[in-house]
């Protein structure tokens, strides 16, 4: 298990995995560590806001997040828009005694989930990506990548590569 912020743990490394046919994924098994020792077993599933794919956060997370929504200011059309994508389609989830959790059908259609899924922690949230939605994301074609370079070297604070 990494450890993000001191003593904050936090959903590092990706898995490969098949969805079953009820549209169950298997959560890794250091992921359920996390949750079962900070948290439960219990995960806020909503789609992510810009990228085709499935974000999952722990109740508690996720309720602090609401609370921060909830100050935004709803006339703003992107605070709608994040309002209808994001908060709009989160369904609290429960992680069976096998590890794995049911997607409802309309998160996994709204992600263009097929068979084979990618599940992949970013810190403080897990991501779900259909694994061909993922090599596309991936694609350095898509970005000017000495530009990615340097704007990434600004938020640098230490030297770790």
């Amino acid at each position: 298990m990494v450890k993000s912020g001191g003593n904050v743990p936090g959903f590092y490394g990706k898995q490969y995995y098949n969805l079953d046919p009820k549209g169950r994924v298997l959560i890794p098994s250091s992921f359920k560590e996390i949750l079962s020792t900070n948290y439960n077993l219990k995960l806020v599933f909503v789609n992510e806001a810009f990228d085709r794919c499935l974000c999952a956060y722990p109740v508690d997370e996720w309720n602090k997040h609401l609370e921060e929504v909830k100050k935004w200011p709803e006339t703003l059309k992107e605070v709608r828009y994040y309002m209808l994508r994001v908060v709009g389609s989160a369904v609290e989830c429960e992680i069976d005694k096998q590890g794995r959790v049911l997607i409802p059908s309309a998160l996994r259609s709204d992600a263009g989930l097929g068979n084979e899924v990618v599940v992949i922690g970013q810190g403080h949230v897990i991501q779900v990506w259909d694994k061909k939605e993922f090599e596309k994301a991936l694609d350095p074609a898509k970005i000017d990548e000495e530009a990615c370079r340097e704007r990434i070297a600004k938020f640098k604070t230490t030297k770790w590569e």
